[in-house]
């Protein structure tokens, strides 16, 4: 090969890299800039402490990906977290269960709202907006009923190392919470890239009726993934009150946009058929650097809800841009 045709391909793949990777870009300006501004930023514990919060979020993270490759979203997903965090805490405090026998029935509930939810998308035919909003306030108001909207604190100390765990020790160890989350993001990136279930999303979200036509099974996939999605909630409760030793109904709060945000900033275009998995890890990672620095610089939380809104705009103006030049 010419030197040349290898400048070439270099820039190429470094316009393809930019292109599809940028927010790593800019989570290392983040880090620069908040490393400057305060001196406790850039500390292995506060670092870890990152991950761990991003880890809950960003489980959460796979099953949005999935449903927005399709074209389509979920905003019951922060209010499943929720639910199932409840049912798994009851069920131990209160109904004497096994405290690996609640979280595998938490984990079911969660996969049961997302399965209702994909049945009623994909196959009755009710728009995802419509059904999975509605599910949102079901799963709230169980959670209310379950919880007598009153925290369930008090975790057995089994079960706690999945939240609070490291590997190597406390002081540098890694966080066994975010080694779970990890796994998830390598084995869905898998299926996203290397299956043929994860090649018809691709092909859903690109068109639905030629999806259908090339022999796809469209409602079968939209439906599978709607349900997988809400068995990942499960598993972000079980992380989620593993780490605060809580279940309460502010678990998984607005996590369903979180996840959104997270998303698109990543790459993954709402226009469906576009993006992978492992860059809605890297927006969720962003967003974390980004309000964990807000906080250590003292901004007013309030403050922190209106540039939460600011970047969710602005994330779908640039998917949008992004979207025409293509």
């Amino acid at each position: 090969m010419s030197q040349l045709a290898v400048r070439r391909d270099l820039k190429r793949r470094l316009s393809k890299f930019t292109r599809d990777y940028a927010i790593v870009v800019a989570i290392f300006l983040l880090m620069i800039i908040f490393t400057i501004a305060s001196d406790y930023f850039l500390t292995y514990r506060n670092i870890r402490n990152i991950f761990m919060q991003t880890a809950s979020l960003a489980i959460v993270c796979i099953g949005q990906a999935m449903i927005v490759t399709t074209g389509e979203f979920d905003l019951s997903l922060g209010q499943n977290v929720c639910v199932t965090s409840a049912v798994m805490a009851y069920l131990i405090k209160f109904a004497g269960f096994n405290p690996w026998i609640a979280i595998l029935c938490a984990i079911g509930v969660g996969a049961l709202v997302g399965l209702s939810n994909g049945v009623l998308i994909a196959y009755a035919g009710i728009p995802c907006f419509i059904v999975t909003l509605g599910f949102q306030m079901i799963a709230r108001g169980a959670a209310k009923i379950i919880t007598n909207a009153s925290p369930i604190p008090a975790m057995p100390d089994e079960i706690k190392f999945i939240g609070r765990g490291f590997i190597g020790g406390n002081e540098y160890g890694v966080p066994i919470s975010v080694l779970i989350m990890l796994a998830l993001f390598l084995f869905f990136a898998f299926i996203m890239q290397r299956t043929k279930f994860g090649r018809s999303l691709y092909a859903i979200g690109g068109n639905k009726e030629a999806a259908y036509f090339a022999g796809i099974n469209v409602k079968g996939h939209r439906a599978i993934t709607y349900t997988i999605a809400g068995l990942l909630c499960g598993v972000s409760a079980v992380v989620l009150v593993t780490r605060l030793d809580s279940a309460a109904l502010t678990n998984g709060n607005l996590y369903e946009f979180d996840a959104m945000i997270s998303c698109i900033l990543g790459g993954i275009s709402l226009a469906g058929g576009r993006g992978k998995i492992i860059q809605a890890l890297f927006g969720a990672i962003f967003l974390m650097l980004f309000f964990n620095g807000m906080t250590m610089l003292n901004v007013n939380p309030f403050v922190q809800d209106v540039l939460k809104g600011v970047v969710m705009i602005g994330a779908v103006a640039l998917d949008v841009v992004r979207n025409r030049r293509r």
